[in-house]
């Protein structure tokens, strides 16, 4: 039960400080970071890979279920990451 409530603090903190951090970001900031934040997604989606694959405890149903959906969270993230890195760059190709 304390590991639980570890987490879950750290978790309610980690949204906290990650909410603070993004809305104080300039919109004309936002793609530049955004494209360069692809890396750290795909760690993510490395741990939710790694998490959604343990089944040791007792809590593994809900273990397996949290990982599952941090993967399909941190999956979305790096496919739209790339998607408006891709967009970005297009607009820096010289038009004919």
């Amino acid at each position: 039960m304390d590991a639980l409530v570890a987490g879950l603090t750290v978790f309610v903190l980690a949204v906290f400080v990650g909410w603070e951090v993004i809305t104080k970001i300039p919109p004309l900031l936002h793609t530049p970071l955004m494209s360069g934040s692809n890396a750290m997604s795909g760690i993510t989606l490395i741990g939710a890979l790694t998490l959604a694959g343990a089944s040791e405890d007792h809590l593994s149903g809900w273990v397996t279920f949290l990982g599952t959906l941090a993967v399909i969270f941190a999956t979305i993230n790096v496919v739209g990451g790339f998607g408006v890195t891709h967009r970005m760059l297009g607009m820096f190709v010289r038009k004919k």
